[in-house]
């Protein structure tokens, strides 16, 4: 093999390799901004076998169980409640707390309260946040419906809204007091407020 040969073989190699590593990055970049501020179901923990054990054990939000208003530091909502983590040079997070306001002020019977991720390790452990801004919708129970990470669009927490409202009610028809059936003795208050904790 000549000398140019040889060239033109490295070369060509140094391009397949470039190419590949462009490919790779784009699909790996498509992917992660499709997913971004989608809000996804979270699974509710399990009251028996190992899974809860290790969900609990693991500090993800799939076995974090109920939230109370005192873990969080503000009451929680009557009918499902906005939780957001954010931190104080976040910039998506002045447009995430914009939209939680906005949709907590539409929906009565919701609440948002923002926690600062640096001063609450302890809840960020707990509830497996990796970045901010983090949303959690919470039925009024306090448990754990849906989650997103980044952005989420305006349309998309109003569906999760119902989703959590819906679980709500599943556990008033049950039998258990739900956020429907506290909602409907006190439909006549709405319980919008907005919380930085």
């Amino acid at each position: 093999m000549t000398r140019a040969a040889r060239g033109l073989s490295i070369a060509m190699v140094g391009i397949v390799v470039l190419c590949a590593t462009l490919a790779a990055g784009l699909v790996i970049g498509l992917l992660a901004r499709r997913r971004d501020g989608r809000l996804r179901d979270v699974r509710p923990p399990s009251g028996t076998g190992t899974a809860a054990a290790g969900g609990a054990a693991s500090g993800t939000s799939e076995g974090a169980g109920a939230v109370t208003g005192e873990e969080i530091g503000a009451e929680l909502g009557e009918r499902a409640t906005l939780v957001q983590f954010s931190t104080a040079f976040c910039q998506p997070c002045r447009a995430t707390r914009r939209i939680l306001d906005e949709v907590a002020a539409m929906v009565p019977g919701v609440r948002h309260v923002e926690i600062d991720a640096e001063s609450r390790l302890d809840l960020v452990r707990r509830f497996d946040v990796l970045r901010t801004p983090t949303v959690l919708v919470l039925d009024g129970s306090g448990n754990v419906v849906k989650r997103a990470s980044g952005l989420p669009r305006k349309a998309d927490v109003i569906a999760a809204l119902g989703a959590a409202v819906t679980a709500g009610e599943g556990a008033a028809i049950q039998g258990k007091p739900g956020p429907a059936a506290r909602f409907d003795q006190s439909s006549d208050k709405s319980s919008h407020q907005s919380d930085a904790v």
